[in-house]
């Protein structure tokens, strides 16, 4: 009977803080979600820290809404305008870079608008709008959406026009973007990362690469605790502190499919004026 109440009396107390449950949620990215990167990163950074992460993978718009919110401790991003504009409004704390890649343009074996090898993606752009080639466009705010449209701006292209003929607009994530593309022989913009990791290509296959403006960067920001003092600071910084460090750098190098990179980390790299 005692040793009944004395594993009862234990069972009832609190745990010490170190072996409490540690987490913190992240708000990011279909692409880095569905590229694998977090399966391959999270159980080093969680064996190193003690600390698990719960990831929200949205669009890069969502992903900062629900920063906004405070339902997050750290946004991992990759929309830049939009991440400073999230911190210079005071919802997230320092912006720093993590790691980058680039977009490509896939399409179909046919090939419609002719413009399979070509690097100069606003002229791409613009031969699918004058052949009416389909195109498969995110449509939910993400940073590749938000990629896209600068990308058609620049192609002096209004996509809005084709609406309901040739550009459709689906509102989801990039997995479900290119099986849209990939049943319907048509044209979508993808990060690097989601592309190689995309197992139901058909016959869809890089069309235009090597562009500048594919470039793609990556960036995490802390959610403002003075905005919201249930964000767990600590541990979220940790995070920060954690994949920017040499170790945190080296896991995201370490990530690769079929012997190819997938993301290039870049921390080092000081923002303009920081």
């Amino acid at each position: 009977m005692l040793r009944r109440l004395l594993l009862l009396a234990l069972l009832a107390s609190p745990l010490p803080l170190a072996a409490q449950d540690r987490h913190i949620t992240v708000a990011s990215t279909t692409s880095t979600e569905q590229s694998g990167l977090f399966g391959h990163i999270l159980p080093i950074f969680t064996r190193e820290t003690g600390i698990t992460v719960r990831v929200v993978a949205l669009g890069t718009g969502q992903a900062l809404d629900v920063g906004r919110r405070g339902d997050a401790d750290v946004v991992f991003v990759h929309d830049r305008v939009a991440e400073q504009r999230f911190v210079t409004e005071g919802h997230g704390l320092a912006r720093q870079h993590v790691m980058f890649n680039d977009f490509v343009i896939v399409g179909p074996e046919g090939d419609p608008a002719g413009i399979t090898g070509s690097r100069d993606t606003a002229a791409a752009l613009k031969r699918i709008a004058e052949a009416n080639a389909p195109f498969i466009s995110r449509g939910d705010r993400s940073g590749t959406h938000a990629a896209e449209l600068r990308l058609w701006q620049q192609a002096g292209v209004d996509p809005a026009t084709g609406r309901g003929g040739w550009y459709r607009e689906i509102g989801q994530g990039m997995g479900p973007t290119l099986n849209t593309a990939a049943a319907q022989g048509a044209y979508a913009l993808t990060d690097r990362g989601t592309w190689l990791s995309f197992r139901n290509r058909q016959g869809l296959g890089i069309v235009v690469e090597g562009d500048a403006r594919l470039f793609n960067q990556y960036g995490v920001m802390l959610v403002n605790p003075q905005r919201h003092p249930h964000v767990k600071q600590a541990e979220g910084q940790r995070f920060i502190d954690w994949i920017t460090s040499p170790a945190g750098q080296a896991a995201i190098a370490g990530y690769k499919i079929n012997g190819e990179q997938l993301f290039f980390p870049n921390a080092a790299q000081a923002e303009p004026g920081g």
